[in-house]
């Protein structure tokens, strides 16, 4: 267990703890409950309609203990760095609706932690764009500035709203939109955290895409379909300073074909399905070989379940499969590891955040009930087994894990281990929301293998309150 360090916003993060401890306990609000600042006051001040104003408070207490902070020492025993942190997250938002065809929204974020350095940006601009165009009128629109993006079900395109800081784009994006469906088309540069300065722009980094979606097609589902470009040049990398969050990790040309289909909650009684499948080509630098590697993989998602509906509490049993392809060769010239772009990593790959897509095969068992209003307890089983171990394990995001016993190891057991996730998220009422879950990695032959006899488990915890206003 470290020891918390004082930081700027250390008396308001033990008030935002000590709220989570009380959480549990508070009562359902009564039938008339408190309204959001906007209900108060457009309804005192009916002229107050076309303003949007209110606010978000975030706290959350994180442990982690023998992974999850420092890659390379993964679960390895008096090696691998435990870490406690209890992070903050303020937002607020100015919107106005100057006409039926144009409208704005603005917003900062302010985020800080303690022993958690790389989850801080002081208040800083988070979005702020404005939209034209009116869909009941004429069916295209176009929505321009700082935005945050989330397409299907954010394996590729997320807000990664886990993350204290969020992601958001500076980006232009079109839709067009009748009684068929939709299609977007855009291009942005993801904005990059620089706690300190003013959050700019990855300028050598361009993603860009089109986008579809339609319930028509098929009317027993969703079905959705895009093409996604992500252009880096070689200054990309470097932008702002080495080794930032979200640039890549060299120039790269990497283009995604993909469809998912969702199944309509009603069409099937109690059973959903959902399949995602993505191609990607194009190429990538390599900086050993000096030369550029054709990008060429493959991603599959599978989701599928039965809902009890009439049953106390309509519990849902779902089985799940992600996988993401991993490198077979790294001297052929080619690249079969697959890019996740910039998808939401958190809770498809495992609540504890060990493990990606990528070089992954991760079968999954769900189960969830409502046993009363608002509240929602849920448990995960996932297991992690390695595509090829001619490639890496990687984690949830950046470069493969190497050092410590790690990096390619070819004539290791391909199973990395399993791990549980136990969660609780009680709607105390429209303004307040209670997390909190447990999550333990077993570790298995391919960590054994690689480390040695200082191969350990890891745990995490943690517990959450956001605060609506």
């Amino acid at each position: 267990m470290s020891t918390l360090p004082t930081t700027r916003n250390h008396s308001l993060l033990t008030d935002v703890v000590a709220a989570m401890v009380l959480a549990p306990f508070l009562s359902q609000a009564a039938e008339k409950e408190t309204p959001l600042l906007d209900e108060w006051l457009h309804a005192k001040y009916p002229e107050s309609q076309p303003w949007d104003i209110g606010a978000e408070i975030r706290g959350r207490y994180e442990d982690k203990e023998d992974a999850g902070v420092v890659a390379n020492t993964d679960f390895i025993s008096g090696t691998a760095v435990s870490r406690e942190a209890t992070y903050l997250r303020e937002k607020i938002h100015l919107g106005y609706k100057a006409s039926p065809w144009v409208s704005a929204f603005v917003e900062g974020r302010d985020a800080s932690a303690n022993d958690d350095p790389s989850a801080e940006d002081s208040l800083d601009l988070f979005q702020a764009y404005m939209i034209f165009g009116n869909a009941k009128e004429f069916p295209l629109t176009a929505q321009i500035g700082r935005q945050e993006m989330a397409y299907g079900d954010q394996r590729l395109i997320g807000k990664g709203d886990w993350s204290n800081t969020g992601r958001s784009f500076d980006a232009i994006k079109l839709r067009l939109e009748n009684s068929f469906g939709w299609v977007d088309a855009f291009t942005s540069k993801v904005v990059l955290v620089d706690d300190g300065n003013f959050n700019v722009d990855n300028d050598y980094d361009y993603f860009s895409g089109i986008y579809a979606s339609t319930k028509k097609l098929m009317p027993w589902q969703e079905t959705q379909a895009y093409f996604l470009a992500r252009n880096s040049r070689p200054q990309a990398p470097n932008a702002i300073s080495t080794g930032v969050p979200g640039s890549p990790s060299t120039q790269r040309d990497i283009y995604t074909l993909g469809t998912l289909w969702k199944s309509d909650p009603e069409a099937f009684g109690g059973w959903d399905y959902s399949m995602e499948l993505d191609y990607q080509f194009g190429s990538v630098y390599n900086k050993t070989q000096l030369d550029r590697l054709d990008q060429q993989s493959y991603g599959v998602f599978l989701d599928a379940g039965y809902t009890w509906k009439s049953s106390c509490g309509t519990p849902r049993l779902g089985v799940g499969y992600e996988h993401g392809s991993g490198d077979s060769n790294p001297n052929d010239g080619k690249v079969e590891t697959f890019e996740n772009l910039f998808g939401t990593q958190h809770r498809p790959y495992g609540l504890m955040d060990l493990v990606g897509a990528r070089n992954m095969h991760i079968p999954k068992l769900e189960f969830t009930i409502k046993p009363v209003k608002g509240l929602t307890l849920g448990a995960d089983y996932l297991f992690f087994i390695l595509d090829d171990t001619n490639d890496l394990f990687y984690p949830e995001s950046g470069s493969g894990r190497s050092g410590n016993g790690y990096g390619i190891n070819p004539g290791n057991n391909s199973f990395v281990g399993s791990e549980i996730d136990l969660y609780a998220n009680y709607g105390i009422n429209k303004w307040a929301n209670y997390q909190i879950g447990y999550g333990h990695f077993f570790t298995s032959d391919y960590i054994d293998q690689s480390v040695g006899s200082a191969a350990t488990d890891a745990d995490w915890f943690y517990t959450q309150l956001i605060l609506t206003f």
